[in-house]
């Protein structure tokens, strides 16, 4: 019996491994959007001050393990079996959470998920005792920390609030102290402001958060314990601490000119990657190293059976060796540097708190239409009360000097004093949690601040308002459906585990695996198609003959996909094979977006074209067209595919063999245009366009054989109203490719004429 229970605390600890990989993945944006989305350091140094800082916090958690022990339920009403049951599903319900959020990109809460992962384990282990023993739902309480799991719960749901009021209030207050244009301000205050910016990290992170940690027993020189010590002297080491970093910040400035934004920026990540790991170090090992105290107190019990040895260690007070606490921080920190879906999952907040418009990443909901509707009433309303003079000059501070270029991967996304903000105030709010052991969302916490600094900032400007507000309420809504998710997926784990016997628990292991593997390359096929995008982005390097080859490239690549679009869907609806038509489905939405990518980018695009104004104009019409082009495509497979998988009648043989031979015609006429437009063959449209047009006699040909079919009562009304949509799609994409061709032969050649007069 003991080597079973031996191999479940093996499996929590590989578990463990692997929830501190998709869970670091998930709390990477916690610490380095700021950092990235304001571009303050080459990339190696971020990931190096981030990482000193995950291996120092991950020292100072071995308080916050209790909630991991008796935080939800009470140990003491449980047996050593139903522990490791709870225990298990915990680990491996947040394994498959973690990573499918990870897969898609979406921040979500790994204090959230491990909170209701172990309130819903715990509920459901209750409930199979509870009848085991002929009780009644009633006794549930007595088995559930309510009163705790309602206070960390009800902690995590006033960060929302208080994160994106703190962060709104200190950076409206931090751009009306050094406006846009904070260069000539910071000769100043500098100083004083990355001096108190520091101070106030150092004392939430050093002081407030000693207590409780490896350290807090170590005594100083007159007897008493460092964190006795630090609580009895916090006044006086502020002080030296502000004086002290405000000398040596205005000396580095003096002797090596240093940046101080750029400075506090990257101590300010240290200390929130400190801060992380000392407050959610917990989420990922806390539950696997309660489970292996567990396993070492029942081994010493002397042969106590499992379901007989109660619980009652749990509710002491258990140390955590610090190796175990180094060994996890190294781990998070391999995770951070090497984890693409970690780079993903920050790319969402920094999108939706960056300055300068372009490409949304989501849709408008009419929640976020009635907010920015009855804000801007609000706004216009408050004008109205307030002296004109104030207002200008209030407005002046906020007017930026440069929003960036939201198509320049390489342009930062916001200014280094709001990155200093969301540092700051996000260490200070994760550091008061950490003091007070209440397990604050790390991930709601800095998210929150994100948004309100943004807010503050006037990020979230009419234009782009509505998708960003539309934005922060999907990732709130992931964090409560994250809660319903963690909460039912445990239960169901622990219950099935509980009736079933420990086969289940491999069962459940496999189920893990499996779907981590599964979407692990499901994220590595979007991944692939978000690098083929990123080929195609314009930087502010590019000259008018990289963007012609750009755009030559596009096209390309359009009539391509365009081609293997249709080849494709023909092909697989007239062989009613449903998987392959689904595929084009893919395709064909992802040529949708690409398009639209494009389009979104026109701005950016004409601003780089130093011709006249023609040669923008015929640049609009490229992308025009290739929009066309994918709507054609769109229209046409997706009634295709709807047919399939309504299973209604294929089309009968006299059709089929007339799309066959269409479908040869197409794929020749896309590849000479691919080739056309490849080796700059301008000359031969002539040619295209008569094989364009041979293919729409072919069309009213079969447009004609169809009414013949149909007084004939040969098919029914859905098959001629899919037949005739096809071949009405088929002649748009044929029209739009030809005009698409034009566009960019015009575009060629005014760009090239325009630049051959300017050299002259």
């Amino acid at each position: 019996m003991e080597n079973i229970y031996l191999i479940i605390v093996v499996i929590l600890f590989a578990l463990a491994i692997s929830d501190l990989v998709v869970g670091v993945s998930n709390d990477a944006v916690n610490f380095l959007n700021s950092a990235f989305g304001s571009k303050a350091a080459p990339k190696w140094l971020i990931f190096l001050m981030a990482g000193l800082g995950v291996l120092i916090g991950a020292t100072f958690s071995s308080g916050m393990m209790e909630v991991a022990r008796k935080g939800i339920f009470h140990p003491d009403m449980f047996v050593f079996s139903e522990i490791m049951v709870i225990f298990l599903a915990v680990m491996i319900t947040d394994v498959i959470l973690l990573d499918m959020f990870n897969t898609f990109g979406m921040p979500t809460s790994t204090t959230v998920s491990i909170v209701f992962e172990l309130l819903g384990s715990a509920v459901a282990v209750s409930v199979v005792k509870i009848k085991q023993l002929g009780g009644s739902l009633g006794q549930l309480s007595e088995y559930i920390n309510s009163e705790k799991a309602l206070a960390i719960i009800t902690g995590i749901l006033l960060s929302v609030l208080i994160a994106f009021t703190i962060g709104a209030l200190v950076q409206y207050i931090a751009r009306l102290i050094f406006s846009f244009n904070y260069r000539k301000n910071m000769k100043y205050f500098g100083s004083l402001f990355g001096g108190f910016a520091i101070t106030s990290i150092t004392y939430f992170i050093l002081i407030k958060g000693i207590d409780g940690s490896a350290f807090a027993e170590i005594r100083v020189p007159n007897g008493e314990k460092l964190s006795e010590w630090v609580t009895t002297h916090t006044g006086i080491l502020l002080l030296y601490s502000f004086i002290s970093w405000v000398i040596v910040i205005q000396l580095l400035k003096w002797l090596f000119n240093i940046k101080i934004l750029k400075l506090t920026v990257l101590i300010g990540t240290f200390a929130l990657a400190m801060a992380f790991a000392g407050n959610d170090l917990v989420n990922f090992i806390g539950v696997p190293l309660a489970g292996f105290s567990s396993f070492k107190a029942w081994v010493s019990s002397g042969g106590v059976a499992p379901d007989a040895f109660t619980m009652e260690m749990l509710a002491g007070k258990v140390s955590t060796p610090t190796f175990m606490l180094l060994i996890a921080g190294l781990v998070m920190i391999i995770t951070l540097i090497f984890s693409k879906k970690a780079q993903s999952v920050v790319n969402t907040s920094v999108d939706l708190s960056r300055q300068a418009e372009g490409t949304e990443r989501f849709n408008s909901s009419m929640i976020a239409r009635v907010i920015v509707r009855n804000s801007s009433w609000l706004h216009n309303y408050i004008e109205k009360i307030f002296p004109d003079s104030l207002i200008k000059k209030v407005n002046s501070r906020f007017i930026p000097v440069n929003t960036g270029d939201s198509a320049n991967p390489d342009a930062p996304a916001f200014d280094k004093i709001r990155a200093t903000v969301n540092l700051v105030v996000a260490s200070i709010l994760i550091s008061i949690g950490t003091s007070l052991k209440l397990p604050l969302s790390t991930t709601y916490v800095t998210f929150m601040v994100a948004m309100g600094t943004s807010l503050s900032d006037r990020a979230w400007g009419r234009d782009s308002a509505v998708y960003r507000i539309s934005g922060v309420f999907a990732v709130i809504g992931g964090w409560f459906l994250t809660a319903i998710i963690a909460f039912s997926v445990a239960a169901i784990v622990a219950w099935i585990i509980s009736i079933g016997g420990m086969f289940m628990i491999f069962v459940f292991v496999a189920v893990a695996i499996l779907m981590v593997i599964r979407t692990h390359m499901i994220f590595k096929k979007r991944n692939a198609l978000e690098v083929v995008d990123e080929d195609d982005t314009i930087t502010e390097k590019d000259e008018t003959e990289k963007v012609m080859e750009k755009c030559r490239k596009q096209v390309v690549k359009s009539i391509t996909l365009a081609n293997q679009i249709y080849s494709e869907s023909i092909d697989s609806f007239l062989n009613e094979e449903r998987t392959q038509l689904k595929e084009s489905l893919v395709l064909k939405d992802n040529l949708n977006k690409k398009s639209k990518k494009q389009k979104n980018k026109v701005l950016n695009t004409i601003s780089k074209i130093e011709e006249d104004v023609d040669s923008g104009h015929f640049y609009v019409q490229v992308v025009d067209y290739q929009r066309e082009l994918a709507h054609s495509l769109n229209f046409l497979v997706e009634p295709l595919f709807q047919h399939v998988n309504n299973n209604h009648k294929p089309f009968i043989q006299s059709q089929i063999d007339e799309f066959t031979k269409l479908k040869l015609e197409i794929n020749k006429f896309f590849n000479f245009a691919v080739e056309l437009v490849k080796d700059n063959k301008f000359n031969q449209i002539t040619d295209l366009i008569k094989q364009r047009d041979e293919i729409l006699v072919k069309l009213e040909k079969m447009e004609i054989a169809q009414i013949k079919r149909i007084k004939a009562r040969e098919i029914n009304t859905r098959n001629s109203v899919l037949f005739f949509n096809t071949i009405s799609e088929t002649k748009n994409m044929l029209l739009h490719a030809i005009n698409l061709i034009k566009s960019h032969r015009d575009f060629i050649s005014i760009t090239q004429k325009s630049s051959k007069l300017m050299q002259l």
